[in-house]
């Protein structure tokens, strides 16, 4: 089987590189060339751990591809993966599908035989329908089936969560494209991954319903964390007596600045735009938008309390920038709205993060410093601030905090840290939902 996967970004190079692993004959197509030259070379343009070995091996042993000629691989595949991005569509919030659409358009000119055309990008209930349409008006004659295909990556963990996956969710009616998609996830099935086949629009709305849900753990949490920190409550606590009850389930319960990444922010606020459209309130989950905005806003003036109502004049070490560890996606995360404030109120910004420092410089403003360590940028700091949860920053102690800080005060707005031992150690310790 002949796979092309349309779109090198973060969901079509991890697809694309994993269906290569299992076996099959995968070309990545990108307009862009310079992107497709470094593939070529072996560089990866995303952090992602393990992904550059698995490029590397299977472009040599001839399964992997990297090109900017659609036409010709079009033409030649079985399958094809349209894995193009679907940001936030400016002005109205809901998802660009622009690049899909021409996606589709380019392929609708160059099929030849049968192919199943899948969305792999995350597109609101219709796009399917939509793109069937899109191929038939340019090419009647085109024999192929519309499938949805919606990932579900995490960022830093992509390649385990493809290759060994909760779930596989399918979306088609038509028996040829159930029989190929059986085939492409044949490995997976070996193993007993749960394969489901639903309907196009069931399997739409699916990826949009659990980053939805997903994101309203996470602020309900964080949530509770605020109450937690009037009543004298401890947030972990709470989180572990609610997720050890097999109904709700321990993950996305970790209270922190809010959620941010390539997702969440953007698929439910899509999830939103997309029920309107329909006269359909969903009123939980716009509350959850507009909720997060407000809390990564809210963690800057979490700092200035900190520091006594100001931070003018103050040096401020930030450690991490990215939305998450193990990653340098730095789209909607926290540090993109705490950040300028400070500076704007007057703070010295020294940060690093072990991955993001390159993507964050452009979007973060051009007063801020960017040291090569965690102690560097600690170095003669009134106030460290942490935001994201990188592993190596759990292994500073309070002595390495205070060899290089000028004053000991810290707000961990990941709670990586011992609120008692920062104590003991003199420092005056801020942390989420912990006494």
């Amino acid at each position: 089987m002949k796979i092309t996967v349309i779109g090198t970004g973060y969901v079509g190079l991890v697809s694309g590189t994993c269906f290569s692993e299992f076996g099959f004959d995968v070309t990545c197509v990108d307009k862009d060339g310079a992107k497709i030259e470094r593939l070529k070379a072996g560089e990866i343009p995303i952090y992602e751990p393990g992904l550059d070995e698995l490029v590397r091996r299977n472009s040599e042993a001839g399964r992997l591809h990297f090109t900017t000629d659609l036409a010709a691989n079009v033409a030649e595949a079985d399958v094809i993966l349209i894995a193009v991005g679907t940001p936030t569509r400016r002005g109205d919030g809901h998802a660009d599908l622009s690049y899909v659409f021409a996606a589709a358009e380019e392929v609708a000119e160059n099929l030849s035989g049968y192919s199943v055309v899948v969305t792999k990008s995350t597109v609101p209930v219709g796009t399917g329908r939509k793109l069937e349409e899109i191929i038939k008006a340019k090419n009647p004659a085109a024999d192929f089936d519309i499938a949805s295909n919606p990932e579900f990556l995490r960022e830093g963990s992509a390649i385990n969560d493809f290759m060994r996956p909760d779930r596989v969710v399918v979306g088609t009616e038509k028996e040829r494209a159930i029989e190929v998609m059986r085939a492409l996830y044949r490995p997976l099935y070996l193993i007993e991954t749960p394969i489901l086949f639903a309907k196009l629009e069931t399997a739409e709305l699916i990826k949009y319903a659990a980053n939805a849900f997903l994101a309203v753990k996470i602020s309900f949490i964080n949530q509770m964390a605020d109450l937690c920190e009037e009543v004298g409550a401890n947030v972990h606590e709470v989180a572990k007596g609610m997720g050890l009850d097999k109904r709700i389930g321990g993950k996305f319960l970790h209270a922190g600045p809010g959620y941010g990444g390539s997702c969440f922010p953007k698929d439910t606020l899509a999830l939103v735009k997309t029920a309107e459209s329909h006269e359909v309130d969903l009123p939980m989950v716009k509350g959850v938008v507009a909720y997060n905005d407000e809390r990564k806003l809210a963690m800057a003036a979490r700092v200035k309390r900190a520091l006594g109502g100001t931070v003018a004049g103050k040096k401020i070490a930030i450690l991490g920038l990215a939305f998450k560890p193990e990653t340098d996606d730095m789209r909607d995360s926290p540090a993109l709205s705490i950040l300028p404030q400070l500076v704007a109120d007057g703070a010295s910004i020294s940060a690093y993060d072990p991955a993001a420092m390159e993507e964050a410089k452009p979007l973060l403003p051009q007063a801020i410093t960017y040291a090569e360590s965690a102690a560097e940028t600690l170095d003669g700091a009134d106030c460290a601030v942490v935001i994201t949860e990188w592993n190596e920053f759990r292994a500073l102690s309070p002595e390495m905090f205070a060899a290089s800080m000028a004053d000991k005060i810290i707000v961990d707005l990941r709670n990586l840290y011992d609120g008692n031992q920062m104590k003991d150690a003199g420092f005056t310790y801020y942390s989420i939902g912990r006494p």
